[in-house]
């Protein structure tokens, strides 16, 4: 079953189209990261998923209703962070929480145990009464993430979770979203940072002016190129062996041409050369999504 569905998705801000023609599909229990450069339409495909922006064209089908004319349907069902966590800067997190549960329509019975729960689960348990508006940015986007838990959600919308986190928050972050995935919770998470993608995702959506350029499984991206990386201080002697095969070198390093590292291995060993590495050479998420985008959105030139 796919908990997103677009076809034909079309949003135009007057003669800006920010989102151009997007089919999405998304499964259930998938870690879907949404990559692209800045003003790709990334936040503008999230908003529209939530109902909170209206399609010029196209539909949107999330977790089995329409949206936008089913959203109150669906988005009990949903936790979403979008550009910054909402909140009441005078109150505190956990006043903030409890309000949210109950402009939800949630039970009175049992909301303090939810509230404590998602505190503790995002790392805040321990945080006293002080306002929202003097918690730091690490903080805020922990305090939106556990909005976005309080209902269970069967689907986590996140844009740029990780923003003002430090290393270690990154961390738990990571393994708290791996953690709600293993339980059953679809994640999708647009972002920028590619570490944050490739370091949590299974499947990768890259966006480039509004399109949707690639759509494709993770490790099929960064499958074996057919080149071996080989460091040898007898680079002459490779060479020699391998006449035609060498595709570059640089020092003792050597690209072969080659799709069975444990054959280049024997072959080379049984020739005399010392081999002190040798790894199937892997494209990088950087490269497969640099090669699919174009120049950033924020660059200007003459």
């Amino acid at each position: 079953m796919n908990v997103i569905e677009t076809r034909g998705l079309v949003k135009r801000f007057g003669s800006v189209t920010a989102v151009d023609g997007i089919d999405l599909a998304v499964a259930e229990g998938a870690r879907y990261g949404l990559l692209g450069p800045n003003g790709s339409g990334k936040t503008t495909l999230v908003r529209m998923l939530l109902g909170l922006v209206h399609a010029t064209a196209g539909e949107i089908t999330v977790l089995g209703e329409p949206v936008p004319r089913r959203a109150a349907a669906v988005l009990p069902q949903v936790g979403a962070l979008v550009e910054g966590p909402a909140a009441w800067p005078h109150l505190s997190g956990r006043a903030n929480l409890r309000l949210l549960d109950a402009a939800g329509g949630a039970r009175r019975r049992g909301r303090q145990d939810r509230v404590e729960g998602v505190l503790e689960q995002v790392g805040l348990a321990g945080v006293d009464k002080r306002p929202v508006r003097a918690y730091s940015l690490g903080m805020r986007q922990r305090l939106g993430l556990a909005a976005a838990l309080m209902r269970g959600p069967r689907l986590l919308l996140l844009d740029e979770p990780t923003n003002g986190l430090d290393p270690r928050g990154i961390g738990e972050m990571r393994a708290l979203l791996h953690e709600l995935n293993a339980a059953g919770t679809t994640v999708v998470l647009s972002s920028h940072l590619l570490t944050e993608v490739e370091a949590l995702c299974t499947r990768v959506g890259v966006l480039d002016r509004g399109r949707l350029v690639l759509d494709e499984d993770l490790d099929a991206l960064r499958a074996p190129t057919g080149h071996v990386r080989v460091r040898t201080p007898d680079v002459a002697a490779l060479a020699g062996i391998l006449d035609g095969q060498v595709v570059a070198r640089d020092g003792d390093s050597v690209l072969v041409r080659t799709d069975d590292a444990g054959a280049l291995n024997a072959r080379l060993v049984a020739g005399g050369v010392r081999v002190v590495e040798l790894a199937p050479q892997r494209r990088t998420l950087e490269e497969v999504v640099l090669e699919r985008t174009g120049t950033s959105a924020d660059r200007i030139d003459r």
